[in-house]
């Protein structure tokens, strides 16, 4: 008797390492005008983080300090944002890919998502990756269910590049991500059914 191989996965129409870009139509408050870096796509769901809506109401130090982390190195002004509305008291960092610890998810070439403590510490004492992202919460979709709002037109997906997911400004990542495709938001109707 001979084993057969496994039938692998088609990974193709998986958005893994792309960005999604919400729709004006998009009538979820929590996605409103968001950008979203896919850190994970396959048969089984979808994961993401929303990289352009900060959390006001706490601080970098401030997460530090709750944590019990020594903060006296640290003079880094970093955001910390509002990563999705899955899980929100939980901590991600999407980061370049110069920093990989064993708990790191290396989502290609260039990116990388760490969800410990580790990495807060190494970002705390000027050892972390180069450029990083801080999020509480994530995006989360149940198998299908993120196809179904593309087919619905509830998102726009394009390749992600560095500048654009790590930029500095996050209120004009939307606009930015529209204009990767040629797309001028002002021209986009939020009413479905009107050119």
């Amino acid at each position: 008797m001979t084993d057969t191989p496994e039938e692998e996965e088609d990974t193709s129409t998986y958005l893994t390492g792309s960005l999604l870009i919400s729709m004006p139509q998009m009538r979820d408050d929590r996605f409103t005008r968001s950008v979203v870096y896919i850190c994970a796509h396959t048969s089984d769901g979808a994961m993401g983080l929303i990289i352009n809506k900060i959390v006001e109401t706490v601080s970098f130090l401030e997460l530090l300090d709750q944590l019990n982390i020594d903060t006296g190195a640290t003079n880094k002004k970093i955001r910390v944002h509002f990563g999705g509305p899955v899980e929100t008291g939980r901590g991600f960092v999407l980061h370049s890919a110069d920093y990989v610890q064993d708990a790191t998810l290396v989502i290609d070439d260039s990116v990388a998502l760490t969800a410990t403590v580790d990495i807060l510490k190494s970002i705390a004492e000027g050892d972390g990756p180069d450029k990083s992202i801080l999020a509480l919460g994530y995006a989360g979709w149940a198998p299908g269910q993120l196809d179904q709002e593309i087919q619905a037109n509830g998102w726009l997906s394009v390749p992600a590049d560095n500048d654009l997911v790590f930029g500095d400004d996050p209120d004009t990542k939307w606009e930015k991500a529209m204009g990767k495709i040629g797309i001028d938001f002002n021209m986009l109707s939020g009413d479905t059914g009107h050119a």
